[in-house]
């Protein structure tokens, strides 16, 4: 296959007309001025015009090229589904197959050597494409060990990456690599909105004076970088505010030196203020915060005490004396250095969403998201190719080819001339395709609508089922609910992603009368097997329940009570027993009033091998979470 180059697509507006993302336009500016920020990440809504402003971005440091060649203008572009040798490169089939001889095609790494590689969706990432970028990140390389050959060719370059947090963060260790992260921006005022429309339909607008500024500043500004000076007490200053934000690491530190010095050399300036450490507060170490400084409002702190006057000096000091007193006292700061707490507060009077610790880097520490497993089979993402006949799965044609290639002239001198020509496979060049799709969970509710506390119950579940609902579409997730009463359980709602479902499922549903969890618990044992049968390997059960059974599958007219109620116990231990053993997962959500608890959630929960919270007066959020957190530990 030849390799054509790509063509930048045509820029619907220019870099100085879009409007309402002017964080974004500031980090891309800072990393055009330094690129060894190494990247900048952009968290905007669908629609916001983050891809138009980074490509917007590539055509106008396409202008500079002429008058700085080192200027990194050429924008790669990789999709979401790329495949790994059109990441890292491979054999080229159609100079192989005509030469005989293996030919090496570079991959989109090794083609955005020394410019810039854009990824959109970068949430949306698999995580082994993941690792290769971040190998070349560290490495300035790319390593190619495949199908015979082995090549390394040079791959430094600076990495745009946008995504929607409405589909989950990023993945915290590419996040870390990138010097500027611009945090997810919210909703734009009418007066912005208003200010879209109206460029979008003057298209023919000149903003050719604009472009040529802007650009002009940015060339200056890499002119006057080297000259561009820091002190130790603001590199103090900012390492300190990253303790003060809990940041792991030293990149952070290094990041804002860096990106303040831009900052200065942008404005002009061959020293860094305030200002600068402000700006390289809040695009690089706010982004990155695991916590907050504890700050007092100034209105509480309490006024230093008065220092007592200095006595006048003695007619026995001389000035040798009095100029000595002078020295030991401690070195004042300067009047203008912002403490810690006011260079954070500053920085955060921008677009900064206002709870600070809804972060990529907090939320990873909760759990991965979006990745709750993966498996195997013909469906999915294709991630390689292995030798095989096409029974065993679908035939890749490609990877067939490339095998065949460097073969052809042997080959071809095994066969009469009037063969010659044609593509000789054998049986072994055969290769079939392996897929890898995301694996969602299952998440059956089964919740106890017997007694007096079913409504209660029941408010739980509505709360739990809504907030695990509102994540299904990143997770894969599905979630079914079940509510046992009497002497049956019915099927609510079916395996579904759907939120509407979901509300009126459990807003019509009668209450009262006996608990038959057996009858529950096998109800969820056939939706689990039917779900695997339909590529959901992965279910959980939660149980909302007091844990106290008394309705046995089938019970004999002529037992009496204490029969039927161990009846009803031996049901609910063997059942549970069979849901450990086919891989099914369980949360035990105990709602009993401990005064009246006697443990029998407790033992549910033990006898299906799952885990056990007490939460009689839990909030569906604080089901939701648990429920998450023990899928994670599964």
């Amino acid at each position: 296959m030849v390799q054509k180059a790509i063509a930048l697509p045509a820029a619907p507006l220019p870099f100085t007309a879009i409007v309402g993302l002017d964080t974004a336009r500031q980090a891309l500016l800072l990393l055009a001025v330094d690129p060894s920020l190494a990247g900048v990440a952009i968290g905007a809504g669908a629609g916001t015009g983050k891809s138009a402003l980074v490509r917007a971005f590539a055509h106008m440091l396409a202008g500079g090229r002429e008058f700085d060649p080192t200027i990194p203008w050429q924008l790669v572009e990789m999709p979401v589904g790329v495949s790994e040798d059109r990441l890292l490169g491979g054999i080229d089939i159609e100079a192989t197959l005509a030469t005989g001889e293996r030919v090496h095609r570079s991959g989109l790494l090794a083609r955005a050597n020394g410019g810039m590689l854009y990824v959109d969706s970068v949430n949306l990432l698999d995580d082994s494409t993941i690792n290769h970028i971040l190998s070349a990140l560290d490495s300035g390389v790319v390593r190619v060990e495949r199908e015979g050959i082995s090549v390394v060719e040079p791959a430094r370059f600076v990495l745009l990456v946008t995504y929607d947090p409405a589909e989950g963060p990023p993945r915290r260790h590419l996040l870390d690599r990138l010097g500027l992260i611009v945090a997810p921006i919210g909703k734009a005022p009418v007066t912005t909105r208003a200010e879209v429309v109206r460029r979008n339909l003057q298209p023919d607008t000149d903003y050719e004076d604009d472009e040529a500024l802007v650009l002009a500043g940015i060339l200056a500004a890499r002119e006057l970088l080297p000259s561009v000076t820091i002190s130790d007490e603001q590199i103090q200053q900012l390492s300190l505010t990253a303790l003060a934000l809990g940041i792991e690491g030293h990149r952070a530190d290094l990041f804002a030196v860096r990106a303040a010095r831009a900052a200065a050399a942008l404005a002009g300036r061959e020293e860094v203020n305030n200002d600068d450490l402000e700006l390289a507060v809040r695009l690089v170490m706010l982004p990155r915060a695991t916590r907050l400084p504890e700050m007092t409002p100034e209105e509480t702190k309490s006024p230093p005490p008065p220092e007592p006057a200095p006595p006048p000096p003695s007619p026995e000091h001389s000035d040798d004396e009095q100029r000595d007193d002078e020295e030991e006292k401690p070195p004042q700061p300067p009047e203008d250095e912002l403490t810690i707490e006011e260079l954070i507060l500053a920085a955060m009077e921008t677009d900064v969403p206002p709870d600070i610790l809804e972060t990529p880097f907090t939320v990873r520490r909760r759990g991965r998201s979006g990745s709750r497993g993966t498996i195997s089979g013909q469906r999915g993402r294709h991630i390689r190719s292995v030798p095989g006949k096409p029974a065993q799965g679908r035939l890749d044609v490609i990877a067939t080819l490339r095998a065949a290639a460097p073969w052809q002239r042997l080959r071809a001198a095994e066969y009469h001339p009037h063969r010659r020509g044609r593509i000789h496979l054998r049986a072994d060049d055969l290769h079939i395709k392996k897929y890898r799709s995301k694996a969602g969970t299952l998440f059956c509710f089964l919740v106890d609508a017997s007694g007096s506390m079913a409504l209660h119950r029941m408010r739980q579940a509505k709360g739990a089922v809504n907030a695990l609902l509102q994540q299904a579409y990143v997770h894969r997730d599905q979630v079914a609910l079940l509510a046992f009463r009497g002497e049956r359980a019915d099927l609510l709602l079916p395996p579904s992603q759907s939120v509407e479902l979901a509300k009126r499922a459990l807003d019509v549903l009668p209450t009262g009368g006996g608990t038959p969890l057996a009858a529950a618990l096998l109800a969820a044992y056939q939706i689990s097997e039917q779900a695997r049968s339909r590529g959901i390997f992965r279910t959980t059960i939660v149980l909302i329940t007091d844990g106290r059974p008394n309705v046995p599958l089938k019970a004999d007219p002529t037992m009496d009570k204490a029969q039927r109620l161990e009846q009803a116990r031996q049901e609910v231990q063997q059942l549970a027993g069979r849901l450990r053993a086919a891989g099914v997962g369980a949360v035990v959500i105990d709602t009993q009033r401990s005064f009246v608890s006697r443990g029998e959630a407790q033992q549910l929960a033990a006898w299906l091998g799952g885990r056990y919270v007490y939460l009689p007066n839990g909030r569906g959020d604080q089901i939701a979470n648990a429920v998450i957190a023990a899928g994670e530990e599964g």
